[in-house]
């Protein structure tokens, strides 16, 4: 698979799905991926990445931003609420915002540095007790909570069980975000990205599909 490949199958759900070209955004999620295969993709004119965890993107990012303007970097995996104020500088988009003390954090150091990252609720649509997120009967409140604090949320996210149908998990969180007028959604993988477009997404994550497999070495 190819980043020219992948977004040709992003152009084609969008059609199928009767959606306007273009309303997709493909984060290419550069987690674990070699420097040669993450600059090839820069190289290519991709400008839209998405990592898992801060420490790694600080280690290489900021010297690929200088390198290549117009870089938009989010943050797809866990946040911890002490590296939070890292995260702030680093990341134009935070999409695991998953409870009332990282919402009270972000919203603390955003009086303080006077702006904030774009922000998307994570949401648990498959209630799974190892993985992060708001639970779905708790998401509306939670999403007010956020609104209250007066912080930049713009969608949610999920991320579906590994054995269940994906299409019902983002059937409901798209329900989520309509009843609570949240435009952005972020769901679908590289193994089920054009069902998240035919169920509404607007943000789909692509990892090994457009960089091959992660080096865990």
């Amino acid at each position: 698979m190819s980043l020219a490949e992948i977004k040709e199958r992003i152009r084609k759900a969008e059609e199928a799905a009767g959606r306007e070209p273009g309303s997709v955004r493909l984060i290419a999620v550069s987690k674990m991926q070699p420097e040669p295969r993450v600059r090839a993709v820069l190289e290519e004119g991709h400008r839209l990445f998405g990592e898992n965890r801060v420490q790694e993107a600080a280690g290489k990012w900021p010297s690929w931003r200088e390198e290549f303007p117009g870089v938009e970097l989010h943050l797809l995996g866990p946040l911890q609420t002490n590296k939070a104020r890292q995260a702030m500088g680093l990341f134009d988009a935070i999409h695991s915002v998953d409870r009332p003390k990282l919402a009270r954090t972000l919203a603390r150091l955003a009086d303080e540095q006077g702006h904030c990252p774009d922000l998307f609720v994570q949401v648990n649509t498959g209630e799974e007790p190892q993985k992060a997120g708001v639970l779905p009967a708790e998401a509306d409140d939670f999403i007010a909570e956020v609104r209250r604090l007066g912080l930049p949320l713009i969608g949610l996210m999920c991320i579906p069980p590994v054995n269940e149908e994906p299409s019902l998990h983002f059937a409901l969180l798209r329900k989520i975000a309509k009843r609570n007028d949240l435009p952005e959604l972020s769901m679908g993988m590289s193994h089920d990205f054009e069902r998240a477009i035919a169920q509404g997404a607007t943000h789909v994550r692509v990892g090994s599909g457009i960089f091959g497999p992660r080096d865990y070495g």
